[in-house]
């Protein structure tokens, strides 16, 4: 593993020594730009592994993404190379089926700390929920993104983490009443403790997450990329592009279907990934907006 094959897959051109916010700033969001959040694995026969050095191969030298475990767990190891203050921490999804979190730590996020201020990095949680950068870890302060305005709470110990939408405007009718749409105004993503974290913390849910018919992800193949004006999305055959409207208060979708024998080829063209072995799509009933 090297810092300029890192360097290259994100498309990063500026200074390599300097640890400061600008510099932490950009690599996160050419991150988002250049990683799917991904976990087409799952239905191509693959396992995800939890092993640095093959996450590094995969999103790194194969042109593929990930989600959270590996490519948090990946962007941890190039903070830390670049020597950044980054400490690995857990976090709880918000399920809005259980109107609950779910149980244990099923999210891997850094926090980072520059001139002594603390930020929270998350370049995988993927479509409408991506930051594109650092959130500083201050509490009820409204933080404007492209995608909307983040805030995080602290009740305590724990930190939670809520996000303000847009209104969704679907452009084709056929997808107007689609259950990937966020209708909600604001929702929560996650909550976490500043409770340090090594990787083997999260093997468990790599494992339950990968295999367990009632996660989400062996119930739905997802692949999300950030794009300059929005993010791009494939949940089962629907296909979506979203563009932010932020002057007209709205984000525009656009979304289709595709057959069979289109997949792999918009995965290549618009998501830059290249598969290796067969994908069995998967769209079963679970809760997932984009």
């Amino acid at each position: 593993m090297n810092l300029e094959e890192y360097f290259q897959r994100i498309h990063f051109h500026g200074s390599h020594d300097k640890a400061d916010l600008a510099t932490l700033k950009t690599i996160h969001k050419l991150h988002v730009m250049s990683i799917p959040f991904e976990n087409l694995s799952i239905h191509c026969g693959e396992r995800i592994s939890m092993d640095l050095e093959l996450i590094f191969n995969k999103l790194v030298r194969s042109k593929r993404g990930g989600w959270c475990l590996e490519s948090n767990y990946l962007f941890g190891w190039v903070l830390r190379e670049m020597g950044f203050n980054t400490t690995t921490l857990g976090a709880s999804v918000y399920s809005s089926t259980l109107n609950a979190f779910f149980p244990g730590e099923n999210h891997l996020i850094n926090l980072v700390v520059v001139d002594g201020k603390a930020y929270i990095t998350d370049v995988s949680f993927g479509v409408s929920s991506q930051v594109w950068e650092p959130l500083e870890l201050i509490s009820e302060k409204d933080q404007p993104q492209a995608a909307g305005v983040f805030c995080l709470t602290n009740n305590g110990d724990t930190w939670v983490l809520e996000k303000s939408c847009r209104k969704p405007v679907v452009m084709n009718p056929d997808f107007v009443k689609s259950t990937l749409i966020n209708r909600k105004e604001k929702y929560v993503l996650y909550k976490f403790t500043l409770a340090p974290r090594e990787a083997e913390h999260f093997g468990g849910q790599n494992d339950f997450l990968q295999t367990n018919p009632s996660s989400l992800f062996t119930n739905k193949s997802i692949c999300s990329l950030q794009t300059p004006t929005g993010f791009r999305a494939l949940v089962g055959w629907t296909f979506s592009e979203v563009t932010y409207k932020p002057e007209e208060g709205v984000d525009l979708i656009d979304m289709r279907d595709l057959p069979d024998d289109e997949i792999e080829t918009v995965l290549r063209e618009k998501f830059n990934v290249f598969l290796t072995n067969e994908l069995k799509p998967q769209n079963q009933k679970a809760c997932y907006t984009i």
